[in-house]
């Protein structure tokens, strides 16, 4: 099946949009305002951005990539992230979620060609197996160019996690559409019995957060489902084309997730199953399944030493940190701060974050 997605010199050429505004509080005290997780080097030795920007070079028919970011952290992407023109950094005035964002890297792709393929693309996630990424997306392309559809990537679940959203799709759908399925339904993170349903049944993937459509077919929805911002974006569009400030009809947006907004209600969504291997790398527990193991099966980043435990992360940033008897465990110091979790709670590290922010403690956000 995928033999018919061969690239010819016609192939439709790709704009990626890679999303790099979240804060990305799950990885407290590392992850700051300043220096958010998709600028670390969690896993590895590049950013997760940085990453994300060299996954999609690779791909052959990339024509270019675009980088949405708050106005407070574009200067520094600007700065410290390799293959991007500064010119290709989008900045949001403020954050207003999925749907205004995308919405605005629209509006500059549209000015390159009304008819371009859009490809959007979270920036901290962590793919493995190339070919297969690149076979997936093709096959969304085909797609999106096809019958003007909205696509969407999604992920065959490992365990019924509660984290994530999903995409109920119908099986039967695949043999006209090369590897695609028509999407019956979107739903929201569901409760451990509704997760455990949703993998029972099979019909079910996560939702990866990874889009692909033509640019001219998402304003046309946008228009359908979200018309106040299809309103606020052509305001947006004549003051960009005038090269005037914009901000003051930004902060009149509603803010809105993609997801939500127009994914959820529009018809003609397609789905793309991913061969590739998926990791959002959304907490640190992530970061303890993604990396090497010593013996008793801890993961020790920096300089530290578990004796008499298992299963414990240690990440250290110039502190010597010990864990002494003590079993599943996240333990993370910086120069300011220290993080002791079990690894069963570490996604509540975002309510630690809303504790901070209530208390004003601005030196540690």
């Amino acid at each position: 099946m995928w033999a018919q997605l061969k690239l010819e010199s016609s192939k439709p050429k790709m704009y990626c949009v890679i999303m790099a505004g979240g804060r990305g509080t799950r990885f407290w005290p590392t992850s700051r305002k300043n220096n958010p997780k998709q600028l670390l080097n969690i896993i590895g030795n590049e950013s997760m951005l940085q990453m994300t920007v060299d996954r999609l070079k690779k791909l052959k028919n990339v024509e270019d990539i675009f980088i949405v970011a708050g106005k407070d952290l574009a200067p520094k992407i600007g700065k410290i992230i390799k293959g991007i023109k500064s010119t290709n950094i989008i900045v949001e005035p403020s954050g207003k979620n999925t749907a205004p964002a995308i919405g605005l890297a629209a509006i500059h792709i549209k000015k390159l060609r009304e008819d371009a393929i859009m490809g959007i693309f979270p920036a901290d996630h962590f793919i493995v197996g190339h070919q297969k990424f690149s076979r997936t997306i093709q096959s969304a392309i085909h797609l999106a160019k096809k019958n003007d559809s909205l696509v969407t990537i999604g992920i065959e679940p490992t365990f019924p996690s509660t984290g994530y959203g999903y995409i109920q799709y119908d099986q039967n759908s695949s043999a006209d559409h090369l590897n695609g399925y028509k999407v019956k339904t979107f739903a929201e993170k569901p409760h451990p019995k509704l997760a455990r349903r949703f993998l029972e049944s099979g019909e079910f993937l996560w939702n990866g957060g990874m889009f692909v459509w033509r640019a001219d077919a998402f304003f046309k929805k946008i228009e359908r489902y979200m018309p106040d911002l299809k309103d606020q974006l052509v305001k947006i569009e004549k003051r960009i084309n005038k090269k005037q400030d914009f901000s003051r009809i930004w902060q009149q947006i509603e803010p809105e997730s993609i997801d939500y907004g127009l994914m959820e209600k529009s018809d003609n969504i397609y789905m793309v199953k991913a061969e590739f291997e998926w990791n959002d790398v959304g907490s640190w527990d992530a970061v303890y399944d993604l990396s090497p193991k010593s013996k008793g099966k801890n993961v020790i980043l920096g300089e530290g030493v578990v004796i008499e435990g298992k299963n414990n992360l240690i990440q250290s940033n110039g502190q010597f940190t010990a864990v002494v008897g003590a079993d599943n465990l996240v333990v993370v110091n910086t120069e300011d701060a220290i993080l002791v979790a079990s690894r069963e709670k570490v996604e509540e590290v975002k309510a630690l974050v809303n504790y901070l922010e209530k208390k004003k403690r601005n030196d540690l956000l």
